[in-house]
């Protein structure tokens, strides 16, 4: 093992695990909504899962080093944002050698060689992708999106991968009376295109999460878990405001059971993988 990984795992292990039970406790008092007495249903392991994203910057600068403290945290399954560099072969490697398996990733279709990514998310593994991303100002640009986004999932449903989008706040503010996310939903099939609801951002753009889970009852597939703080930021998971026992106590019915770990902007992206994670293995709903 190199110096750099030794000093990573050194690092996570004391500084990092240090603030997470710092966060835990946090997360286990008024803020957040576990009932740790009462003996309910939890979140089975290889459910949990977290966005790459949230560690970006880690990735950057000691991607094998984060791989790894990840798969120390408890992590078997990881959502992709990018490979940083490496093919996607490398980046499989890399996953194997620290037991992670890449069950989903964000990859955007508008304008990509399409067989390209159906390829490279068989070398990766993952069965699930997502576009992560669109912004546009009138319903006819929204319809026109979701009809590429439709034909781009049915070549990734072909070769047996789902396809869906992951939403921000944006898509749940109207434009002439209409929202785009019913747009997205109205114009793909729900045999081609599956919902990644980020739970941050359906909440920021004013819906109810529950209300919108069963309004696409059998469409939504993955959740991002991000938490809100009082003032309106993100926040690791269990130290927000969004009640998580009570929303997945009320979702577990239907095919979504993937439960995925992200914030934005993290100050300690490893404390926030640390504390998300152990917070979702140990709530009771």
């Amino acid at each position: 093992m190199s110096d750099k990984k030794l000093s990573r795992r050194a690092m996570f292990r004391t500084a990092a695990g240090a603030a997470a039970a710092v966060g835990l406790a946090g997360a286990m008092s008024g803020t957040a909504h576990a009932d740790w007495g009462w003996r309910g249903r939890r979140i089975p392991r290889q459910m949990l899962s977290i966005q790459l994203y949230t560690l970006r910057n880690l990735f950057e600068a000691d991607l094998e080093g984060t791989l790894e403290a990840l798969a120390d945290i408890g992590y078997r399954t990881v959502e992709l944002a990018g490979t940083y560099g490496r093919s996607a072969a490398e980046f499989r490697r890399l996953l194997d050698r620290y037991h992670l398996k890449a069950t989903s990733a964000h990859v955007s279709f508008d304008g990509a060689d399409v067989d390209q990514l159906i390829e490279d998310a068989k070398t990766l593994g993952y069965r699930k992708a997502a576009c992560a991303y669109a912004n546009y100002s009138t319903l006819e640009e929204w319809r026109a999106f979701a009809g590429r986004l439709d034909k781009a999932a049915a070549a990734f449903r072909r070769a047996g991968i789902s396809y869906g989008y992951h939403n921000h706040a944006h898509e749940y503010q109207a434009i002439d009376g209409v929202r785009p996310i019913d747009v997205i939903a109205e114009n793909t099939s729900p045999r081609n295109v599956h919902l990644e609801y980020d739970l941050y951002w359906v909440v920021d753009g004013g819906a109810d999460p529950v209300e919108e889970y069963f309004r696409r009852f059998g469409r939504v597939l993955q959740f991002h878990v991000k938490d809100r703080a009082e003032g309106g930021g993100w926040a690791d998971v269990g130290t927000g405001t969004i009640d998580w026992a009570s929303l997945f106590r009320r979702t577990w019915t239907g095919p979504m059971k993937q439960y995925i770990v992200e914030h934005d902007n993290p100050a300690d992206p490893l404390n926030t993988a640390k504390v998300g994670f152990e917070y979702l293995a140990n709530l009771r709903f």
